[in-house]
């Protein structure tokens, strides 16, 4: 799980932010995609989960990732969510590293 993600609720702000997408993005994909349902509080602000963003998330794989339209990527949630999900984790656990790796390439050389 993410650092960035130790409350309980974000407002889609916060999403926006953390996933560094625009917020019309998430309300587009929120009427497109059924699987994103965040609640909203008593002044009528959305607020996700963890679990919101975390499909929030899979959905960006899909769609700017791997382009696949939207109606596809839908599809495939409801298919194989579980499966899905596992393959976005280790892609993002394999750019974690490339960049790890990427800042110790760069200290090596700056010690030449």
């Amino acid at each position: 799980m993410d650092d960035k993600l130790s409350k309980k609720y974000y407002k889609i702000g916060d999403v926006a932010e953390i996933l560094n997408i625009p917020t019309s993005t998430l309300r587009f994909w929120e009427k497109e995609f059924t699987v994103i349902k965040p609640k909203r509080n008593a002044k009528n602000i959305r607020v996700y989960t963890v679990k919101d963003i975390e499909t929030i998330k899979m959905i960006y794989y899909l769609v700017k990732e791997k382009g696949l339209k939207l109606d596809s990527a839908q599809a495939m949630i409801k298919r194989n969510r579980d499966g899905i999900s596992k393959q976005h984790e280790v892609v993002d656990r394999l750019k974690q590293m490339r960049e790890m790796l990427l800042k110790l390439d760069s200290a090596l050389a700056s010690l030449k």
